[in-house]
């Protein structure tokens, strides 16, 4: 297994792009990262960020983020706070059958130096229907072949359409004009709620809804991994100073650890394998299994 330090020094970032910035990137103290790894990324940030992305000016400019605890929203907060936006962090409890992830969100949240960080209740247990809320078994070993061929029962009933209408309101109270979400349509496993025409539609839809869309001031919904492998997430993540360690993405938990068989943990593994590099959580799980 290499570092992280030789991993990214070792040339495997992409090369970069033309882009439009102004300064450098500076991340965040706090983050776990030392100074001189610090200084290496900073040089390094522009080939990291999506074609068409530019740096906020305004440190002030105020962001939604709805934090899971999960990889990618981990990822999300970290870009929202790299492009200078001031993350207002949403956890939704959405009636999963666990709230590990939620005590994952409140590690991320404070690692970040996320100052509000919001939660909100929505019943969806109430309506069932999901192997994430209601009591039927979430599938376990399946080749990506398989996880691609349908839509899993993993998918819950219009969750994302509740959360981004719970962001919606949160930005409208707070001020904010921008929402950023994980979502990821490439190892996103079949949800329709992870798709790119789906978020543009959510978009068209809050600019009619809202007093602040109808006064022209609607919010833009950024889904900075929409269209990311899972491999290419973590390398950003990484290099933003994400501490993976302290995420949870596994849907079917034993007390507080992965299950090591889900959709959502193989999905994790084989990237973190991608890349050469140990998973932080999942690696643990392993060592104290073979004691």
């Amino acid at each position: 297994m290499h570092s992280l330090y030789q991993f990214l020094e070792g040339g495997h970032l992409a090369p970069p792009r033309k882009r439009s910035f102004s300064g450098s990137l500076p991340l965040k103290e706090g983050l776990g990262v030392d100074g001189d790894f610090r200084r290496f990324v900073d040089g390094r940030l522009p080939a990291i960020l999506k074609e068409g992305e530019s740096i906020q000016q305004n440190r002030l400019v105020k962001a939604i983020v709805l934090l899971s605890g999960g990889l990618d929203s981990a990822t999300v907060l970290a870009l929202a706070r790299a492009q200078e936006f001031e993350p207002l962090a949403l956890t939704v409890l959405y009636g999963q059958r666990h709230l590990v992830e939620t005590d994952a969100a409140k590690r991320v949240a404070r690692a970040a130096g996320v100052k509000d960080h919001r939660f909100v209740r929505v019943e969806l247990e109430a309506l069932g229907g999901s192997a994430l809320t209601d009591a039927i078994d979430v599938p376990k070993d399946r080749d990506e072949k398989t996880m691609a061929g349908e839509i899993p029962v993993t998918y819950v009933p219009a969750r994302n359409t509740i959360m981004l209408s719970i962001a919606l309101g949160f930005a409208e109270v707070a001020g904010a004009r921008d929402i950023f979400v994980g979502v990821n349509a490439v190892d996103y496993s079949g949800y329709p709620d992870c798709r790119p025409e789906y978020l543009a539609a959510f978009e068209r839809m809050a600019a009619l809804a809202t007093k602040a869309g109808v006064e022209g001031n609607s919010v833009r919904i950024h889904a900075p991994l929409i269209d990311l492998p899972k491999a290419e997430i973590i390398r950003r993540g990484l290099a933003l100073g994400v501490d993976y360690g302290l995420t949870h993405s596994c849907y079917d938990p034993v007390g507080t650890q992965p299950c090591g068989r889900c959709d959502s943990c193989l999905i994790r593994m084989r990237a973190f394998q991608e890349l050469g590099l140990r998973d932080p959580v999942l690696g643990r799980m392993q060592e104290i299994k073979g004691r």
